[in-house]
């Protein structure tokens, strides 16, 4: 006997987080196309990102808060906004980092991740796009934010 919520995700290709996601990130594009430019819409951008983390389970909620006063303090120049339905951090409107709860993804652990506009490139080939937050240690925190602190300080890929 097939599992119904698994039939669903084969058959249009999506699970219900990701539809949710989609979903959010269609609302979020209609708000912003409403909003009003300058310091008053990324007010409203850095207050529904707050609003977002605080609706956030718990120990989500506390790495989402702890992540965001990282990124803000090291980064000041990226603007919190929403991205998927979760706090992301922009440079000229594109977003350059985000982070994305595991619990409301109902995924194993949360996670921090880096758009391709980020230029974290190194002459090997491979860098970071992602990283699993799981009981962070106070250098795994600095590390972080050194490679937001990179991440904030280019111009990033095309």
């Amino acid at each position: 006997m097939t599992d119904a919520p698994a039939a669903k995700k084969e058959r249009d290709g999506f699970s219900s987080e990701e539809r949710a996601a989609i979903k959010a990130r269609a609302a979020e594009l209609k708000a912003e196309a409403k909003r009003a430019r300058g310091a008053e819409r990324a007010a409203a951008d850095a207050a529904d990102v707050l609003a977002k983390i605080a609706e956030m389970p718990d120990g989500d909620r506390e790495t989402a808060e702890r992540v965001h006063a990282m990124v803000t303090t090291v980064a000041p120049e990226l603007a919190p906004k929403l991205y998927y339905g979760q706090p992301g951090y922009a440079r000229d409107g594109k977003v350059i980092c985000f982070f994305r709860s595991g619990q409301l993804d109902k995924e194993r652990y949360s996670t921090f991740g880096f758009s391709a506009q980020a230029p974290l490139d190194s002459a090997d080939g491979l860098w970071p796009t992602a990283y699993a937050l799981a009981d962070l240690s106070e250098s795994a925190w600095e590390r972080l934010g050194e490679l937001v602190r990179q991440a904030a300080g280019g111009s990033g890929a095309a």
